[in-house]
């Protein structure tokens, strides 16, 4: 099933994120988190793979599994870096023999130790090539991009960045789903500028349930977003309490979806780190996916 058929008037698109674990260990661990989050019934759950594809074989794995234990459809991330196009085209064949209908099409991240994107010869520069280049040569297959409410760290400002946005959707997108971000006010902000520049397809934000200060700091440092200030001060308060910044991140994370919701967004896309603690408190909280 493509992706935008997870979204309607009368459905509330709900998916999970994962990512490719280091160890056979981590990956049974991660699989009965997400027995656990499949209690939640969501649309659809992706999984994302290593820098330049080191991991690409272990996310056909990753998701074919998931497919098979839920019956539900899954995603494959795909980026640009490192790749020809016969080498997408390859792993797109793969991917679809192996029941995943549907892509999550990225440009990528430059690779370890390097500071700009540089385009594989015979590969894509930009994510909009990357996308027609799927639409045209697997039709069938849902294809999701990445949209930026507080805009890439590349970008030099946001008018531009929404028009690369507008590029992926003019391609052949059929679900923009965000970066994660901690202020709703920038994601209905990104919303209406696109909805004025013509992007008429579902917007799906993209939350990161905190639990821990440390890491949000860092991902956040990487990705640009940024923390509010009384969300970081309840963090801090909690010190090196785990159990109180836990707490603190639920709350939080309850109060932002729940505004959401309220906000008539088409679904919620969740990143939960192979985790289900954090994402199964929020969602029991708000009802969703029950």
């Amino acid at each position: 099933m493509s992706l935008s058929a997870v979204y309607g008037a009368d459905r509330f698109g709900l998916s999970f994120e994962l990512f490719p674990p280091k160890t056979d260990a981590g990956e049974e661990a991660m699989f009965r988190h997400v027995e656990r989050l499949l209690e939640f019934q969501p649309g659809f759950i992706t999984c994302t793979y290593g820098a330049g594809g080191s991991t690409q074989t272990k996310t056909l794995d990753i998701v074919a599994r998931v497919r098979e234990m839920s019956g539900l459809p899954v995603a494959t991330h795909l980026t640009c870096v490192g790749s020809t196009a016969d080498q997408l085209a390859e792993y797109l064949t793969e991917a679809r023999k192996r029941g995943v209908d549907n892509v999550v099409a990225l440009r990528g991240d430059p690779p370890k130790g390097e500071s700009a994107f540089t385009a594989t010869e015979g590969g894509f520069r930009y994510a909009n090539e990357l996308v027609a280049f799927i639409r045209e040569n697997f039709a069938d297959m849902g294809i999701a991009v990445a949209g930026y409410p507080e805009k890439h760290l590349e970008a030099p400002d946001l008018d531009v960045d929404l028009a690369n946005l507008k590029r992926k959707v003019d391609a052949g997108a059929d679900v923009v789903v965000t970066q994660l971000f901690y202020e709703n006010a920038d994601f209905l902000s990104f919303r209406d500028r696109c909805s004025a520049l013509g992007i008429d397809i579902p917007i799906v934000p993209g939350l990161l349930p905190v639990t821990n200060f440390a890491q949000i700091q860092r991902i956040t440092s990487l990705c640009g977003a940024k923390l509010p200030k009384e969300f970081a001060t309840a963090l801090e308060a909690a010190g090196d309490d785990e159990d109180a910044q836990f707490e603190a991140g639920v709350e939080f994370a309850t109060k932002q979806m729940e505004a959401l919701i309220k906000a008539g967004v088409p679904g919620i896309h969740l990143y939960v780190l192979n985790k289900s603690e954090a994402a199964s408190a929020v969602l029991e909280n708000l009802g969703v996916g029950r």
